[in-house]
This record gives structure tokens, sequence and C-alpha cells, in this order.
């Protein structure tokens, strides 16, 4: 391969042949002191946190990296101005903590300052606003109190009328009195960032295995299934961690969990008109809840997000009921100048967040707490369950923090808050390079090397669907590097093309034709 189309970190590369041999391996009888089971954000940052302890890591899946929720977010790396609202002082510090280890050290490749404006309108009562404005302003105060910088996280202030249509057009001017201004952090792309977590443990020595199906689990290891052969074998571990978050319950039994459903909207750019910046658009009758406008970059807005309990057996991918796509719609039209139909909507996501049970039955999921839990079974399987996206550093430290206590793991402290992620590096270096911004805000110090295919290639540099951003050579590097084994993880996961139905079925004979290359 051309050196300028290898990665920026060494032994950082996930594909069909690296699969085979370290399952097999494993097959072979290998002992690891640590095998995670789940590779959404915090089963990958489990296998990173262990891996970076010096501890031997196995980490598998039964689908793909990020395949469960850990793809369904908001794209926001929020700074838990939510939770001061409800009191949980402990939780808003900790995700502004994480924020900023993510935007200022791990990951500012992928995690961007996003401005947000909570329009003014007839809706919204003065005492709201002074309370918005304060929570504001309070919100700040966890950004200092977290140590992130001014110039990373600007600061909140007050818009003018004038002001607030200019970042947001597609806003009622009627009774329109102006907005709040505030900031937080957006992803490019949640599953990129399981991504590059993933790709980073595997560059310290973990085996990252996807389409590797935990049958049955013990404290000393698994029974699991080659889901690519249908082999069995068992992986011996010295250390069993179950990060599987909503379908934890299934493969350990007392793990009680109340899954809550968000769901997103995905629309046009163009049915919005020109946003420059995200919109927090209050719920009627909701003190403290909004819906969210998030402005992609890459022609799409995201419109989220609900939160409604889900009952009965978890699915592997999640639907999206139709009151949710009306209740969102309503939410929207109640701000907007412009009308949108349901045929506006060109494709809807929806993820389950694994809330720990502390309510028994009955009570509202959105107000049960976002903290985490680490629990261990009778026979040894530890959990973690709870938290959210922000947090799943924190999360993978206190689990590994426990493996390493009860098993008595000779390992180096935790250290994730200094390792950057594969493809980051400081803001001002990324701004040198010369490629796409886009690019660089997906892959980080590996653009260059991205971009180089399409150079060397023509044919690569074509986009998949016409209109969209995302090239073939994407598509090649997430075969060649990224662990990308089918059309569904090229284009539901690595990209995220298949968010809507039409572009997708345009995109499946590139992708097809790329895995056949």
């Amino acid at each position: 391969m051309n050196p300028t189309s290898s990665p920026a970190l060494p032994g950082s590369s996930l594909d069909a042949g690296r699969r085979s041999r370290e399952l097999a391996g494993l097959a072979d009888g290998a002992e690891v002191d640590v095998l995670v089971v789940g590779l959404g954000a915090t089963g990958a940052g489990a296998a990173l946190d262990a891996a970076t302890r010096g501890l031997r890591v196995a980490a598998i899946d039964a689908h793909d990296l990020a395949f469960g929720t850990s793809r369904w977010s908001s794209k926001l790396i929020h700074g838990g101005l939510r939770y001061l609202a409800t009191g949980q002082l402990d939780v808003a510090h900790e995700s502004a903590v994480e924020r900023g280890v993510l935007m200022e050290r791990t990951a500012p490749h992928l995690v961007r300052a996003q401005p947000f404006v909570l329009p003014l309108t007839p809706l919204v009562s003065r005492g709201q606003a002074a309370l918005a404005r304060a929570g504001f302003v309070a919100g700040d105060l966890l950004r200092v109190a977290a140590r992130t910088s001014r110039a990373t996280l600007p600061a909140p202030r007050t818009l003018s009328a004038v002001e607030t249509r200019h970042l947001a057009p597609a806003l009622r001017p009627t009774g329109l009195r102006g907005g709040l201004l505030s900031w937080d952090g957006q992803l490019t792309d949640d599953a990129r960032l399981v991504t590059a977590i993933a790709r980073t443990a595997a560059a310290h020595g973990a085996r990252v295995l996807t389409r590797t199906r935990a049958l049955e689990l013990t404290g000393d290891g698994a029974l699991v299934r080659d889901e690519t052969t249908g082999e069995e074998l068992r992986i011996r571990a010295r250390a069993v961690v179950n990060a599987a978050g909503v379908w934890a319950g299934g493969l350990v039994d007392d793990v009680r969990l109340r899954p809550s459903r968000g769901t997103h909207l995905v629309l046009r750019s163009e049915d919005l008109g020109r946003l420059s910046a995200g919109l927090h658009i209050p719920i009627p009758g909701e003190a403290n809840r909004f819906v969210l406008v998030l402005p992609q970059g890459d022609g799409r807005v995201y419109v989220g997000l609900t939160d409604e309990p889900v009952d009965g057996d978890v699915p592997d991918v999640p639907e999206v009921p139709e009151t949710d796509i009306g209740f969102l719609l309503d939410v929207l039209g109640s701000a907007l100048d412009v009308t949108l139909h349901r045929g506006d909507v060109v494709g809807a996501f929806a993820g389950l967040r694994p809330l720990l049970d502390t309510q028994g039955p009955g009570g509202r999921t959105a107000d049960i707490s976002r903290r985490h839990a680490v629990l261990t079974s009778p026979d040894g399987v530890v959990t973690i369950v709870g938290g959210k996206l922000t947090t799943y550093r924190r999360m993978a430290q206190d689990v590994v923090d426990a493996v390493v206590e009860a098993r008595g793991l000779d390992a180096r402290p935790c250290r994730t808050t200094s390792v950057p992620l594969v493809g980051a590096d400081r803001p001002a270096r990324l701004a040198r390079l010369d490629v796409p911004a886009r690019l660089v805000r997906r892959y980080g110090t590996e653009a260059p090397a991205v971009h180089a295919l399409g150079a060397e290639d023509p044919e690569l540099a074509r986009p998949v669907v016409p209109g969209h951003p995302v090239t073939v050579a994407e598509l090649v590097w997430a075969v060649r590097h990224e662990g990308a084994l089918d059309v569904s993880d090229l284009l539901d996961r690595r990209t995220r093309i298949g968010l809507v139905a039409e572009d997708r079925s345009v995109a499946e004979k590139a992708a097809l034709d790329v895995l056949a290359s």
C-alpha cells in the first residue's frame, strides 16, 4: 500500500484478516486478562482503558462497532446542563469534565463547539426565559469547574430578534423577542467516535472482534460463536466485563434495566433554510425539556428527541413509531415559519438508553438518573450500565477499576484522559492539513491518507451518492482500516448514508463493489 494511504497510528488497522487471526489465537486457548462484551462506546472504552494499563484484552460484539445505542444519539457531547436542572450535580460535573477531555485532549478532531439558539417565542414566558438564562450561566460555570478553556467553548449571551433570525431564518418572526445563545460539544458522528476508540484500543494490543456473539458468560470467560462461520469457541479470561448496554440483562441475571427510546428525524437542510446554529425548541408544557434541531453539515438536519419508556423484548434495531414523528413535527411547528409534513421526513432513527431501573414500575424514564452503575454477579461477571455517551470514558475507567481490584490484576493506573484517539491532534495542526475540512472533521490526521486514495484513483474520488459528500475512497478506507465487513457496516455505521433509505439504495452497488475488490 502507498505510504500516504496508511493509518496515522501504527497497529490501529482493523480488517477481516486481523479479525480471523486473532479469533484463531483465542480458539487455540490463549487467555486474556479482560474480556469485554459489547463494542459500543462504553465497551470499546473499557477495552482501551484496560489495554493502556498493560492488560491483555479481547473485546467482542455480536454485530459491529457501534451497532447499538451508540450510533443513535443526538451526536452531542454535552456538559450536563439538564442534570443541573434536576439537581444531579455530580452527573452534571462529570459530564462537563468528560466533554473537556474529548474536546481538548483525546478527540478534538471529532468534537467541535456548536452554537445553539433558544428562541424566545410567545410560548416561552419571561419567567421561563429568565430560568433558561440562569441555566446557561450555570452551565458556563460548569465549564469553568471542569477547566475547559473559553477558547474551546464561548460564553452564552442574549440575542436580539434580528440576530436570532440571522442564525436561524426558519424561525417564525411573529412575537419573537430574541433568543439565548449557548455552546456545547457536537460530534461529527457518534459511530465514528466508537470506531476511533476501538481502533486506538487495537493499537495498544486489544483484540477487537466483531461478529462474535457471546452465548454464555461466566466469571472466567465466555462461550462465543463466530457469526461469520457458525463455529463456537470458548474464550478464557481472568475477568469479564458485560458492556452490552440495553442487552446486558440478557447476558447476566438480576440486571434490571428500564430502556428509554429516543427518536430523531432526518430532514433535508434545504427544508429548514440556512441554519448557522442548532436550536433548542421548548416542548410546550415542559419546564426543562427541549426538542433539538441539529444541522449536520452534510445536507441533513437531525431533529430530536423523545424520551419514552420501552417495554418487552429489546430489538436489535428499534423501530420509530409514527406517534414520535408526529410529536416532533408538532413541536417544530410551534416555532418555525416553514410547514413541515410527514413527507418531508426522509429518515428517522431511534436509540434505546440502558437506564438502570431504580424506580420500579411506573414513573417517567425522563426522570431516571443518568448515573452509571457497576454491578457484579455472583459468579464474578462485572456489568456496567446507565450513563450516557459523553461519559463513556469515565464509565470505562470505573468498570476496569472494579475488575482490577476484584481479580487482583497487575495493572497500571488509568491514563485514558491523556491518550489521544486515532486521528487526534491539536486544532491548530489539524487546521493546517491541506485536505477538505470535512475529511479532517471525520478522520483527523488520517484525512490526508483518505484523500490520497482519491488522488491516486479518480474513480475513488467520486461521491457514493450524487449530492452527498461521502466518497468511494471512504468506503475503501473503512474496509482496509476500520473493520467494515459488509454493506451495513459501510453504509449504516462507518458512514451514515443509510439513514436515508433512498440514498442507501443508490449507494449499495458502490459498497458491494468495494467489498468485492
